[in-house]
């Protein structure tokens, strides 16, 4: 096997997270993260010959691996999940059924990671190119050949929650004034040089690379956009499932959920008549649910997974 050759994607939460959607075998189910199929494959198990499974993804290369599922209750398309709503409306003849079940999985993929060409890892020497839809958009070297040194800071602060931010933007202008900081190894050794001290275990880039790929790929703001419709395009009683795997994306979820699960917060002795108030439209469905011991040690990758499950009232 080459260094760069992609390893067998695991589903992280797989039989929990299709077992919290409540399949029912005439419903019409969302994989919106079909990464490479691991929950649709179980979804589709559980559906009968009157059940639907639609899976997108912005990824080509999962959209490619995708066609070898032959069945004809599947639909894949290739679009991010902040499309979830034109999607819809584009099949509307087609799919016919209101939607039972929403999953996002919001994590990397296995071969996202371990193909080098992607330029998402530090373990090769590749093109730093971190897009997640590598058809469009802007490749991380070309945003860092233009951003400014603040752009370049807040994004490693607030993205990577680096306390080094400064140092790192700092060492990045300077070296892009001697030359094009375009592979992963340029700009991991740049920035292990700027960050003084490191977490045990933790290479000290990591939290850099992080940053980096959630903002070119716009990772918070596609997640902010994709809740809000996930929620309007349920049916009653339809679940919505969420696996995150870092802090950012679930502060996001988990403040979402509450307030689409709390009547709205007004100003106090505001006469307004309980019935007159917008009612919630979700309700939480248990606690967060964490990957095993068992899951965690046969795929570390899982161990910052959290799972969060909501109801349409």
């Amino acid at each position: 096997m080459s260094e760069s050759a992609p390893l067998v994607h695991r589903s992280v939460l797989l039989q929990e997270a299709v077992a919290a959607l409540a399949v029912k075998p005439d419903g019409f189910y969302i994989d919106a993260t079909f990464g490479r199929g691991g929950h649709s494959r179980e979804i589709l198990a559980r559906l009968g010959n009157g059940g639907r499974l639609m899976a997108l993804d912005r990824d080509p290369a999962a959209v490619a691996a995708g066609q070898a599922i032959g069945d004809a209750r599947f639909t894949l398309v290739h679009a991010a999940f902040s499309e979830l709503g034109a999607v819809l409306d584009s099949f509307g003849d087609l799919v016919g059924k209101q939607v039972q079940g929403i999953l996002l999985d919001i994590g990397m993929s296995s071969p996202q990671l371990d193909q080098a060409e992607r330029g998402f890892s530090f373990r090769f020497d590749a093109p730093l190119d971190m897009r997640m839809d590598t058809s469009r958009g802007q490749t991380a070297a070309e945003w860092l050949e233009q951003a400014t040194q603040p752009e370049i800071e807040r994004v490693i602060k607030n993205y990577g929650e680096e306390r080094f931010a400064h140092a790192i933007a700092k060492a990045l202008v300077a070296a892009r004034g001697e030359c094009r900081i375009a592979t992963t190894r340029q700009f991991a050794t740049l920035v292990e040089k700027a960050v003084r001290t490191r977490e045990p275990g933790q290479h000290p880039a990591t939290r850099s690379f992080q940053a980096l790929r959630i903002h070119i790929n716009q990772e918070l703001e596609e997640l902010s956009l994709a809740l809000p419709q996930c929620a309007a395009r349920l049916a009653t009683g339809g679940r919505l499932v969420v696996i995150s795997f870092h802090s950012l994306e679930d502060r996001i979820v988990k403040r979402f959920l509450r307030e689409q699960s709390q009547p709205p917060q007004l100003p106090k002795r505001l006469p307004v008549r309980a019935s007159d108030m917008d009612k919630p439209v979700l309700r939480l469905l248990g606690k967060p649910v964490f990957p095993s011991a068992t899951e965690v040690a046969a795929n570390p990758r899982a161990r910052s997974a959290v799972m969060r499950v909501a109801e349409k009232i």
